[in-house]
């Protein structure tokens, strides 16, 4: 048995990384001021075709700018998925207002069919905005999260944002690079089409700054204004007068010139990404039982993670005795985050016809995808998926 580590997900720093991270700490800008920030703001808006972009602690952090930045306080409430990372789903909690719960579709991304219906039958529509029957409270935004960098049907999202008067803040922490290919948003990246646009750097994405984050908004004074409340909330910086509550949500300079670097590589890292899937796709499809989800049609995904559909009757086994077994050998998997609806913090928040999510949380187990991969090591992956039901 080959003892090589295959990690799930993990870095690729084979580009300048070293020399241009350590240009910053020759400069001795290593907190957060220093032009690398203003180089890596400027590169991603450049990329993402929008006019300016607003770096971040996180993606986490531009979630929450986000949510504040489209009138989201106390009291108020957010349509949020539950199939997703808590990062997504926390900021709204720190704005004092509630989540509501929507199951996913055969896509992961949020069910957009039963997120209409609610709207059309749980709610009903003021001229001050959407009240929930419910709860009698203000839904004022909308969360959607581009889940493993498969891009959510924009088209049918701001169709019933606009008809239901909520601010739609897309969550693309797993989708840079995805784009549409066709009709109405062709060519428009993921996170460039909603209110606000969320990005995360963190060390297991496409591109990674270590931490870090990103935030694009629609409105051009709305991203400055996230830019002022991220820096503390600044007014006058030498006698440090603030008129405003603020954060301090500002990348740092090593980070960003990580980012520049990194930033360059992405769309060699797509390229790779692709080959991978469609190589793991055409081994896995020939095993009984298994198969790979799709990406959707009229898109440019960025692959950013693989997810394996297991049917254990035909195959054998369960997602965990798969995921324990491919431990053994060395690979490293991880199932689906557990649904956000059922964690501590959130079980007396409201959720609706939640099914699909039930399903696929125990069926789908993530496999290695990094950039580093080659083929051997995919081919040690299938091996093992073949291997381990033996």
């Amino acid at each position: 048995m080959d003892n090589k580590m295959i990690p799930l997900s993990v870095p690729n720093f084979k580009g300048k990384e070293l020399e241009i991270v350590g240009k910053a700490i020759e400069e001795e800008w290593v907190s957060t001021g220093g032009e690398y920030i203003k180089e890596f703001e400027k590169n991603i808006a450049n990329y993402l075709k929008v006019k300016e972009a607003v770096a971040c602690q996180s993606g986490t952090a531009a979630i929450h700018l986000a949510l504040k930045l489209s009138g989201v306080g106390l009291g108020d409430e957010v349509i949020v998925p539950t199939l997703t990372f808590i990062a997504a789903v926390n900021p709204v909690k720190y704005q004092g207002a509630e989540p509501v719960f929507m199951d996913c579709d055969d896509t992961l991304n949020m069910d957009l069919d039963k997120l209409k219906e609610f709207c059309e039958k749980e709610c009903f529509l003021t001229e001050k905005g959407l009240i929930n029957k419910k709860t009698n409270k203000f839904i004022k935004a909308l969360v959607i999260v581009h889940v493993f960098g498969n891009i959510a049907n924009m088209e049918k999202v701001m169709k019933i944002a606009k008809k239901y008067k909520l601010k739609v803040i897309e969550d693309a922490t797993e989708a840079l690079g995805s784009y549409y290919t066709k009709r109405k948003y062709d060519k428009k990246f993921a996170g460039t089409i909603g209110d606000f646009g969320a990005y995360s750097f963190n060390g297991n994405k496409i591109i990674t700054t270590g931490g870090g984050g990103m935030l694009v908004a629609k409105d051009i004074d709305l991203a400055q204004k996230a830019k002022y409340l991220s820096a503390q909330a600044k007014d006058d910086a030498l006698y440090y007068i603030h008129d405003e509550i603020g954060y301090n949500y500002r990348m740092t300079n090593l980070q960003a010139a990580l980012g520049v670097a990194q930033l360059a590589q992405l769309e060699k890292f797509i390229k790779i990404k692709t080959k991978n899937y469609n190589l793991y796709k055409k081994q896995i499809e020939k095993i009984k039982g298994l198969g790979l989800l799709d990406f959707n049609k009229n898109t440019r995904s960025n692959y950013w993670f693989y997810s394996l559909l297991i049917n254990k009757e035909k195959y054998g086994l369960s997602r965990n005795e798969l995921l324990k077994k491919l431990s053994k050998k060395n690979i490293q998997t991880r199932p689906i985050w557990g649904l956000i609806h059922e964690q501590k913090p959130y079980l007396n928040n409201q959720s609706y016809k939640i099914e699909k999510a039930n399903y696929y949380i125990e069926r789908v187990l993530n496999i290695p995808c990094s950039t580093n991969l080659d083929q051997q090591d995919i081919m040690t992956v299938i091996d093992s998926l073949k291997d381990v039901k033996s």
